[in-house]
């Protein structure tokens, strides 16, 4: 267990962000070497109703989905399933005779995207943009949003197929750029599987591993532990964020047609866990093996070359970074704007969700909050900073 003057250290700092009204309320949990060390919660689920933080809140992950994605798929690739340097055409039809923006013109692209592409964020598919490819994606984006609740929704595999027609903002392979690789992924696991992406999920990883709280969606019973996602109001308060994004039906209540691999899950804490706590075991939990000690070591090691990091370095509070498989791993801790350890890998969501584990310590970091535009925050820098430096 850590000293109390540690633990008291981190209630101290999460309480003054709470007090500051930064965030409503979190759950924070340290691991180490498969044990739990450390527990605290606080702060609000509601403020308007005064329903607390507890154990056993739901989390919106966003895009801390994606390295759940990149875990299915490194399950088809043990299998023997797929090839990394599969072309994504011949899962999703949209992918063939792709363009590419250059100099403002659409030209064909000079290698098709694969796999390894996507998983790798060096697919030219963006999130948005001023540019040909952004644009469209954005145009996509709404469309499904405007889609999400009539009877004819989009689907995992029509988005995909969508984006694919889409132009690419570079040509595959030549850069980094974050975007929605991580949904096509979902797509080309439905295509494999024969399977709906959330039933691959279901059956594969989360019954496995009884993580019973984490899907795309959540039945009426458990709506009431869903925590409220909070904004800055402008006058140093919060007020209330109650849209959809990304396609992401804000309220969880309706089972989606799309399924998205880069942003749709849902989850609590003790489910986050053990998950990260199945990679830090070299991908076995309780007996359960999910992945082999060679794929995991393969799924957290940085993946990108020289010409695509100079993409990610444009990230500047991820110095000291690099990105493989839908994740950060820190490679220079010296570089890097906060405490941490060679190898140590993880991500964060839109809404706060966040996980580092540091095979180094044997450590696993975990906080949930749900604000508006979050990533990784301060607050969240500030309290690995206290655990770090006591290692």
């Amino acid at each position: 267990m850590l000293e109390s003057n540690i633990t008291n250290q981190l209630k101290k700092t999460l309480k003054a962000s709470i007090d500051n009204k930064e965030i409503a309320g979190a759950n924070f949990m340290l691991i180490n070497n498969g044990n739990e060390v450390f527990y605290h919660e606080d702060g609000l689920a509601d403020l308007e109703s005064g329903r607390p933080i507890t154990r056993d809140s739901i989390f919106r992950l966003y895009s801390m989905t994606k390295p759940i994605t990149a875990t299915s798929v490194m399950m088809l690739l043990e299998r023997g399933d797929i090839d990394l340097f599969d072309p994504v055409s011949r899962y999703i039809p949209g992918f063939q005779n792709q363009q590419v923006e250059i100099n403002g013109e659409l030209v064909p692209v000079s290698r098709e995207v694969n796999i390894h592409d996507l998983l790798n964020m060096t697919s030219g598919l963006v999130y948005g943009g001023t540019d040909k490819a952004g644009q469209q994606t954005d145009a996509l984006f709404q469309e499904l949003g405007s889609r999400l609740y009539s009877e004819n929704a989009m689907s995992t595999m029509e988005f995909a197929n969508c984006l694919g027609k889409g132009p690419l903002s570079f040509e595959p392979g030549t850069y980094w750029q974050y975007g929605t690789s991580a949904d096509v992924l979902g797509a080309i696991v439905e295509a494999v599987s024969g399977m709906r992406y959330g039933q691959f999920l279901k059956k594969e990883i989360f019954e496995p591993l009884e993580m019973k709280d984490t899907g795309f969606w959540l039945p009426e019973g458990k709506r009431e532990r869903l925590v409220k996602t909070y904004q800055d109001d402008g006058e140093g308060g919060l007020k209330l964020y109650a849209e959809s994004h990304l396609g992401i039906g804000h309220q969880m209540d309706l089972d989606p047609a799309f399924e998205s691999g880069g942003a749709g899950l849902v989850s609590t804490i003790d489910d986050s866990a053990k998950f990260t706590t199945m990679l830090m075991n070299q991908g076995s939990l309780k007996g359960v093996q999910l992945l082999k000690p060679r794929t995991v070591k393969y799924l957290t090691s940085a993946a990108l070359t020289d010409w695509q990091q100079k993409g990610f370095d444009t990230w500047h509070t991820l110095r000291g970074h690099s990105y493989g498989n839908q994740m950060r791993i820190m490679t220079d801790s010296g570089k890097a704007g906060f405490i941490g350890s060679q190898g140590e890998y993880g991500w964060d969501g839109w809404l706060g969700a966040y996980f580092s584990n540091s095979p180094q310590e044997g450590l696993t970091i975990l906080f949930m909050i749900q604000k508006k535009d979050a990533g990784t925050m301060t607050i969240t820098r500030k309290l690995r900073n206290i655990v770090f430096s006591t290692l």
